[in-house]
């Protein structure tokens, strides 16, 4: 199995296509990663202190260089998904930057579900939209029986339904 197409590289137009849910779904999710990204920083190239003092009271060391990493995870992955360029492992690297977010949410405020609290409802949602997206690509790039499993009874195969 190859991992990687040179079709993964190519903006298609059809990945512009509205009517199909997986784009709108792809789309949103990469956009969603911008002002994630943004709100790292107090300005252009000046990282915010607070969003510093998070990653450092989470445990991440040195800081600077862990939110300079998230702000980059968040606007590539962003842009391949808005894009639709590397479709599967973008979707893949934003599921684990949003993992990351939620364990450093639990860190440092501990469990907290709603968003009103400071909670990582927001991250956990997100993160597995961005799960599903990366399914439904890797289905598409590499087949429905790549997924599923190859059991036999009795040295027949089991029949699955078509769909």
């Amino acid at each position: 199995m190859k991992l990687l197409y040179a079709s993964d590289f190519k903006i298609k137009l059809e990945n512009f296509d509205l009517t199909r849910s997986e784009n709108i779904l792809r789309i949103i999710c990469g956009a969603f990663m911008f002002p994630h990204a943004l709100s790292k920083f107090a300005a252009l190239g000046t990282l915010s202190a607070g969003t510093v003092g998070f990653f450092a009271k989470a445990g991440f060391q040195p800081p600077e260089f862990w939110v300079w990493l998230a702000a980059f995870m968040e606007v590539a992955t962003g842009v391949g998904l808005v894009l639709g360029i590397c479709t599967r492992y973008a979707a893949l690297g934003a599921a684990g930057a949003l993992a990351v977010a939620v364990y450093a949410l639990q860190m440092v405020k501990g469990f907290g579900w709603t968003w009103n609290t400071g909670g990582y409802e927001y991250p956990v949602f997100w993160g597995i939209t961005c799960l599903a997206v990366a399914i439904w690509e890797f289905r598409r790039v590499y087949g429905d029986s790549t997924f599923k499993a190859r059991a036999s009874i009795g040295g027949q195969p089991v029949r699955t339904p078509a769909g």
